[in-house]
């Protein structure tokens, strides 16, 4: 039976802030969780969509080190550059935390203390490696070495980045220590571990039985290939100087491990924007008819459906996550994006270079997101599908309606009279995007939502191709008014569909056609402009990418290989 859901937590993976965000993030993360929360929205639906900087962990303070400066200069620069970069694409939370927030330092030590007063941690005294020249103990991500399933030589003590492997340390051929580049030791260390092979039957249950048929299958293999190996206790300490302290006597110099606090990042966030709000944050996380639903990237699937689960189990009181959407990943010319080699298209340099095509980039990374599988963005693809799709079609079919309505009736609506078969055809087409679209978003294919919407633009191009008012306007005044004012409503449906995936460019056709607030459930309709109502002249609403653009883009992208040689 499936349950009322009365409001949505939509939750977006938390950025590290030890550098910008790229475009593999956004076709992975943010811009598929910005249409899903835009859409309910235009559904009249209960949201909140969080998100927020994951500023503590090894990555930061590798950053710090590297640049010479404290950890926390570098997430206060990140957190801005990141955010006002979300802002200037339009992702649309509704607060973009930060987890060196006191609010979340507060959240994630209560949660910790809630545990481990109910005993629900086991306390080990294991070996750790240990740098001896730097004299402190090394975090998974402060050790490199061999994979031992793919033989990359550049492997983390957490995972490797080259073939996916969740990893331990201990498993790595030939360590190092990413500080100093010496061969670490062993040395004894007290941390306190989650045991997860408690949870691993209620996980079986859960998952496997439960989330079978409405889990993409990359989430669902994942999740099965974890519980079938057998789940161990994961520790969820670590012996570092940055991060938030272990809130337990003799815990000194160490503090909650980074993804056992992340995560809370997202509670965090919804307690911080509803106070900000005047709500109360409680139902949002407690309520059985609220909807959770995490969008993340492949990697942290793991994380997200097994360990963040097991640990609101083990609190008590939380929802669970009803499902976890995540995308594979994103490469680059062929290529797979790497942050430390430079070889990234940068959100806020995109924002710069193509400040008037937000929208462009959203569409492309939309139409083209690794949904099922690893994807490949080329700048040649990307030229390719603004000019033929957003401009040649979407654009064109736009700028033809209001210049013709500018034309013959001086930019009023012309009053409709009788259908013809093919009109009626055309109307009934238009009244299933809406279905067609909903559909496809409720089951997080996202690709082909954004389909729709130009096929319906696709459709008011053949209509007008078909019907060629032009050559009637002379001779059959009551047929071209009719025709223009059913192309019009074609046009006013675009504004509204187009909404979740091109909010710039639905908004800026909406002002043009004098649209007023309209709903989901305004969509379909046939009726949206009135005869007389006021059509504003036509802008564009793409334009062309010239061929330099994208031979500036390469030339950047052919700089940063080079520099890597």
């Amino acid at each position: 039976m499936t349950k009322e859901v009365k409001r949505y937590t939509i939750t977006a993976a938390l950025p590290y802030t030890n550098g910008p965000v790229h475009i593999g993030h956004l076709a992975g993360v943010y811009i598929p969780s910005d249409i899903y929360a835009r859409f309910l929205r235009s559904n009249k639906k209960d949201v909140v969509f969080v998100c927020g900087s994951d500023e503590h962990g090894v990555p930061i303070t590798i950053s710090a080190k590297k640049e010479g400066v404290a950890p926390q200069q570098v997430v206060d620069k990140y957190h801005k550059v990141i955010g006002d970069a979300f802002k200037g694409l339009g992702i649309s939370f509704d607060i973009y935390h930060r987890t060196s927030d006191k609010l979340h330092h507060e959240t994630a030590s209560s949660f910790f203390d809630h545990l481990h007063k109910n005993n629900l941690f086991v306390e080990k005294v294991t070996e750790q490696y240990f740098d001896e020249k730097e004299n402190q103990f090394l975090a998974d991500r402060y050790i490199t070495g061999t994979c031992p399933y793919c033989k990359s030589e550049e492997a983390y003590g957490d995972q490797c980045e080259a073939c996916g492997a969740s990893l331990s340390a201990t498993d790595l051929i030939e360590p190092k220590s990413a500080l100093s580049g010496n061969k670490p030791l062993m040395k004894e260390t007290k941390h306190w571990f989650l045991p997860l092979n408690t949870y691993e039957a209620w996980l079986k249950e859960w998952i496997l039985e439960g989330h079978k048929s409405d889990w993409k299958s990359n989430v669902y293999g994942q999740c099965k290939s974890w519980l079938d190996q057998g789940l161990q206790p994961r520790a969820v300490t670590r012996d570092l100087d940055w991060g938030i302290p272990v809130p337990v006597k003799g815990a000194e110099g160490k503090v909650l491990y980074v993804w056992f606090d992340a995560p809370i990042g997202y509670i965090s966030a919804t307690k911080q924007w509803a106070k900000d709000n005047g709500k109360d944050w409680a139902p949002y996380w407690k309520s059985e008819d609220t909807k959770l639903v995490h969008f993340i990237g492949k990697d942290n699937i793991v994380f997200h459906c097994v360990i963040f689960p097991s640990m609101l189990k083990a609190h008590g009181g939380y929802i669970l996550p009803d499902n976890v959407p995540a995308n594979e990943f994103l490469n680059l010319e062929g290529a797979k994006i790497s942050t430390s080699r430079n070889w990234a298209v940068w959100l806020h340099e995109y924002l710069e270079d193509f400040s008037d095509m937000q929208d462009a980039m959203r569409y492309v990374l939309c139409a083209t997101a690794p949904e099922s599988k690893d994807n490949d963005f080329t700048w040649k693809d990307f030229q390719t599908r603004n000019n033929s799709e957003l401009v040649g079609i979407y654009g064109n079919f736009i700028n033809r309606v209001l210049v013709l309505t500018h034309k013959y009736y001086g930019g009023l609506t012309p009053e409709r009279s009788v259908l013809s078969d093919d009109d009626r055809s055309v109307i009934s087409e238009l009244k299933l995007f809406p279905d067609k679209i909903a559909k496809a978003i409720h089951a997080y294919r996202f690709r082909e939502a954004v389909m729709e919407v130009i096929n319906l633009a696709r459709l008011g191009n053949k209509y007008l191709a078909e019907e060629e008012p032009w050559k009637l306007v002379k001779t059959d005044e009551a047929r071209t008014k009719t025709i223009m004012n059913v192309a019009l409503q074609v046009a006013a449906n675009l504004s509204i569909i187009s909404e979740p995936f091109m909010p710039f460019s639905a908004r800026k056709l909406g002002a043009m056609l004098g649209l007023g607030q309209l709903t989901w459930k305004d969509a379909g309709s046939d009726a949206l402009l009135i005869q007389g109502s006021q059509i504003e002249k036509a802008e564009l609403l793409f334009r062309k990418i010239e061929d330099t653009e994208i031979e500036n883009q390469l030339k950047k992208l052919e700089a940063s290989k080079l520099n890597n040689q």
